[in-house]
């Protein structure tokens, strides 16, 4: 039951990764593919952790963790920089 899950939910976070692409490489304005980006860190967390539950390691949560904490800093930073013109005032 779980094998069935993992594989549902794999394709469909693949399918959600395939049209983030799509956006960030059609998004009409820098807003759209800011989100764009990042919804694909959202979305290879969740691959990440979707590996760790399939091969039943914890380095991987891990992992994610730290690639969370890496898409929260660097969203900010362009944030920043499309509304003020530079990172560091």
């Amino acid at each position: 039951m779980l094998d069935t899950a993992l594989w549902i939910s794999l394709a469909l976070v693949l399918a959600a990764l395939a049209l983030n692409v799509y956006r960030l490489t059609v998004g009409p304005d820098m807003p759209d593919r800011l989100l764009a980006l990042d919804t694909m860190y959202v979305n290879s967390i969740a691959l990440i952790v979707l590996l760790g539950l399939w091969l039943n390691t914890k380095t991987y949560f891990e992992a994610a963790l730290l690639i969370a904490m890496l898409g929260f800093i660097s969203t900010v930073a362009v944030c920043k920089y499309l509304l003020r013109g530079d990172i560091i005032e």
